[in-house]
């Protein structure tokens, strides 16, 4: 049962009574409960289909929507709530005498509120394989329609779209003998018009991807949008953006997934610049199949690493810059277990995320009562957005995995069989570190490991050359991942001075020859992936 707690609401002005209440939900959580509640207040309760069922089921008094209207449900339900007897109940002006009048000549009953949420269009859409019939099918017409008309009438009809506006509106009522006040009717109206602009939305960002040739439905996504739709909603204002002077908010978009609809477990607030650290960190993470750890520190891995266990990759990730590693945040691609959580307690760390911690890992790290843990589940981002001035960049997301037998050897030497696992874990780590960007790695006991990053420089030489300085592991026989080509022979000489033995890298500058014939030199194995991997933002 809803409880009334009525101390804390402010005496509401301009109220309105609800005398009548239309029921048509598709998401039926707490429907049966708020429906008492009005039922309690001496609403008359109308509703529709499965709405109508499930509150009789519940041994509520209600009446159908035909019984409103004088008028069956038809079109296998497609026609309704859509009548004169419906829309003049929600629309009317009370204090205007003519519509008053024209209501009463054709004997229209009062509507006072209208409960809707709409069908799952989205849900429906991304289903793999759903028919294209199925899809226009589940485009709700009755529901926005009467959302739009209650929510146009705000003055005088209260339109409900959220179910956790359910609780809200009962203890007001309660307050008030019945009523809601003016100020409540309109929130509930800006609610109400912004769903309907993101259902829209939703509708023709997805049809937009559809074609029918010959009647049959082809789901296409090959192609970019012809208009962006943001219909991510508030989740939560967040202390400050990057820094203290600036605004920031979480927006999520409702799928559960990602890092924005993470279950933090623990810990302080999150702050903007660990939760673009935390999605930087679980991009990295998510690349391996294999349990793997990777610490970030402002989106730039310090460590990454392989394991047969969790605690093996952090220690191994750990190691590859102890230094770096303090304050940082760490991503997980396996449960976190005790002794992984006994190993990750000793460093002061910001955040952690991973698909799921066990019992013992928790009751270890409730020691530390402002780490942040979250729990994730993997989402499927196929495009990236960046704003700029005037407009918005839209990209698909680098998803491009390089493997052993698309790489072309361009040198003389082959790599060996473990340099060329390490070339190929140097990569996976590369295409997530800041451009320019060189990562020395190695391949040990079965597993990579990173042993120097050189991240974010403005030549590539620099980045080798950082690389190797940021190095705490000895640097003899690793092998170096670079992003990008080598436009000169002079980095891949830092490289082989700093004691790599192989390298891997897209190639395609106009150099290709002085830089294979350096290799070539120096005796260093050199592979091709044919790829560029720039991250720069």
């Amino acid at each position: 049962m809803i409880e009334h707690d009525v101390a804390s609401l402010a005496a509401p002005t301009d109220l309105r009574p609800i005398r009548r209440a239309l029921l048509s939900v598709t998401d039926k959580t707490g429907l049966v409960e708020f429906a008492r509640v009005l039922a309690s207040f001496g609403v008359d309760l109308v509703s529709t289909g499965g709405t109508a069922r499930a509150l009789r089921e519940a041994g509520l008094r209600v009446r159908d929507i035909s019984d409103l209207t004088g008028f069956p449900e038809m079109l296998d339900g497609r026609v309704k709530t859509l009548h004169p007897k419906v829309h003049g109940g929600i629309l009317h002006i009370r204090d205007n005498a003519e519509h008053m009048a024209s209501v009463a000549e054709h004997q229209i009953e009062p509507i006072d509120m209208v409960v809707v949420n709409l069908y799952a269009f989205e849900n429906t859409a991304n289903r793999p394989g759903v028919g294209f019939a199925e899809v226009i099918e589940n485009i709700d017409i009755g529901g926005p329609s009467m959302v739009r008309s209650a929510a146009k009438n705000f003055a005088d009809v209260a339109i409900v779209t959220s179910v956790a506006d359910y609780s809200r509106l009962a203890d007001e009522m309660a307050a008030n003998s019945g009523g809601l006040s003016h100020a409540t009717r309109w929130r509930l109206a800006k609610t109400a018009f912004a769903v309907t602009a993101a259902y829209d939305a939703g509708i023709a960002t997805a049809l937009e991807s559809i074609e029918t040739p010959s009647g049959k439905a082809i789901f296409s996504r090959e192609q970019l949008p012809t208009t962006i739709r943001v219909n991510d909603v508030l989740l939560k204002s967040l202390r400050y953006g990057e820094n203290p002077h600036q605004k920031a908010a979480l927006y999520t978009d409702g799928s559960d997934k990602g890092v924005a609809n993470a279950k933090q477990l623990q810990g302080k607030e999150l702050s903007y610049n660990n939760i673009v650290d935390l999605d930087a960190c679980w991009e990295l993470v998510s690349e391996f199949d294999e349990p793997a750890v990777v610490i970030i520190k402002h989106t730039n891995p310090c460590g990454a690493s392989t394991g047969a266990t969790v605690a093996e990759a952090y220690r191994r990730a750990l190691e590859a810059d102890p230094v770096s590693a303090f304050g940082g945040v760490i991503g997980i691609n396996r449960e976190v277990d005790a002794e992984a959580a006994e190993e990750i307690a000793k460093l002061f760390v910001e955040a952690i995320v991973a698909p799921s911690f066990t019992r013992e890992a928790l009751e270890r790290f409730g020691a530390k009562k402002n780490l942040r843990l979250l729990e994730i589940s993997p989402a499927d981002t196929p495009r990236v957005l960046k704003q700029v001035s005037g407009g918005m960049l839209v990209q698909d997301a680098d998803r491009l995995r390089i493997r052993e037998g698309e790489l072309q050897i361009v040198s003389k030497r082959a790599p060996t069989a473990e340099e060329l696992r390490a070339l190929l874990f140097a990569w996976r780590v590369c295409k997530h570190v800041k451009s320019n960007a060189i990562v020395y790695a190695r391949f040990s006991g079965g597993h990579g490991q990173t042993v120097g990053i050189g991240a974010g420089q403005m030549s590539r030489v620099d980045a080798a050359r950082f690389g190797a300085m940021k190095a705490v592991l000895p640097l003899n026989g690793t092998v170096a991942a670079s992003d990008a080509f080598f436009p000169f022979a002079d980095g891949l000489e830092v490289v082989a001075q700093a004691g790599a033995t192989a390298v891997i890298q897209p190639g395609g500058s106009v150099r290709d020859a002085e830089v294979i014939e350096a290799a070539d030199r120096l005796g260093v194995a050199m592979a091709f992936t044919g790829v560029r991997h720039f991250r720069h933002g």
